[in-house]
């Protein structure tokens, strides 16, 4: 691959895989995130924890709440509280959208990755969530191993 075709695809930072087990996602939006200086280069190092970390709205705006970005290694003491609230960025029509959707019972925003895009700005992929049930779970558990035997039957057979 070329430098500029790998300066092109966009760099996942972190993502979120216990979401994926604990919830069914509905639907997924990007958010740009309002950041602090030393809070960017941290993200460049990878140092950033999604785990229990979930969005939610207040007074017309969506939050990032939970969401653990380490001090960058070379700061300074103006280095950034690792916990802090962050405001995310979305068009004012996604708001609303994500307003009346997470009003409905069972529906959250969750953080499925950070990442940057093309041009480098760091991004928010959030999705729409509902809770599985203990049952749901199970059942995914068991329709990925299945498909781990079918890949294995069909390796084999060749």
């Amino acid at each position: 691959m070329t430098r500029e075709a790998e300066e092109k695809k966009e760099r996942a930072v972190a993502t979120n895989r216990k979401a994926f087990h604990d919830y069914f996602i509905e639907e997924k939006f990007e958010a740009g995130i309002q950041l602090q200086g030393t809070e960017v280069k941290s993200l460049r190092e990878g140092r950033v924890n999604l785990q229990d970390s979930y969005a939610g709205v207040k007074d017309g705006e969506i939050f990032l709440h939970h969401c653990h970005i380490s001090p960058y290694s070379h700061g300074n003491i103006m280095n950034h509280d690792p916990i802090r609230v962050r405001k995310l960025l979305l068009h004012r029509k996604e708001i609303n959208k994500l307003i009346g959707r997470t009003q409905q019972k069972g529906l959250t925003l969750i953080p499925l990755r950070i990442y940057f895009s093309k041009r480098g700005i760091a991004k928010v992929e959030l999705g729409l969530a509902k809770g599985k049930k203990l049952y749901d779970r199970r059942e995914s558990i068991k329709a990925r191993e299945v498909g781990r035997e079918v890949e294995r039957a069909i390796k084999d057979r060749k």
